[in-house]
């Protein structure tokens, strides 16, 4: 990917697959390939695979999911709100989907852990997509979704370079990712911008806290590049992207 904002665009918009190098950059012909291979996954990889019956549920779950990206997504809630549309999905038959949606790598599933133990919130996941193109002939891609894809993106450069991600959760407060590899811990928020001092103590304010010595990094689109706020370091998305 060359480095510019050109080609970070067109990575948050049609997201990584291969041949997407062999079609012209038009919306209207990468998002018919991309919403081809969504529904090649979905009922080939899903549906055939472990025979599901109820697809319409199946299709509105991922919709749910790419509208949710970084919120906290559990069976229940899912389940509770379907009840209150007058649509009666048990909880094992929303977790059910969700692990076979995981099986076909379509989504991840990311734990949220206590940053002091290790205490795994198994209650509470987030979910991610494998691909961004995949996501956005989805659920659209819009200006007021960028933080959401922001966050996906960092979450699968993160998977890709090889550390171990999960939510860091410390009483109300909560850190995007904690990555581990090796041994060694990497702290990361992620924010579309940083417009004012309120949304810069938030986002530092979180980092702030954590009493260690591992690199924390706040990434976002604000064209400032290696700059640092007592020690922890403000990137640049595609700087972040590009530091392997």
């Amino acid at each position: 990917m060359d480095d510019n904002a050109g080609s970070l665009e067109n990575y948050l918009k049609y997201g990584g697959l291969p041949y997407l190098i062999n079609l012209p950059l038009e919306d209207h012909i990468i998002f018919d390939y991309l919403k081809n291979i969504y529904a090649t996954i979905l009922y080939k990889d899903v549906v055939g695979r472990q025979h599901i019956r109820n697809t319409y549920f199946l299709e509105n779950l991922v919709k749910y999911a790419a509208d949710n990206i970084g919120n906290i997504v559990s069976a229940k809630r899912i389940s509770d709100f379907l009840k209150s549309q007058r649509t009666d999905i048990s909880t094992q038959v929303v977790l059910n989907y969700l692990t076979q949606l995981t099986n076909a790598f379509m989504l991840f599933k990311v734990s949220r852990a206590d940053l002091y133990g290790k205490k795994i919130f198994e209650s509470s996941e987030k979910y991610y997509f494998e691909d961004l193109g995949l996501r956005n002939s989805i659920s659209g891609y819009r200006q007021a979704d960028i933080g959401k894809v922001l966050e996906n993106v960092v979450y699968l450069h993160l998977l890709i370079s090889g550390y171990d991600v999960n939510i860091g959760v410390s009483g109300n407060k909560e850190i995007d990712f904690i990555g581990t590899k090796n041994g060694e811990k990497i702290y990361v928020q992620v924010t579309y911008l940083l417009p004012d001092q309120t949304t810069i103590d938030r986002e530092f304010g979180n980092l702030l806290k954590i009493k260690d010595n591992y690199p924390k990094y706040v990434v976002s689109m604000d064209e400032i590049h290696g700059n640092t706020y007592q020690g922890i370091r403000q990137l640049h998305v595609r700087d972040f992207l590009l530091a392997g």
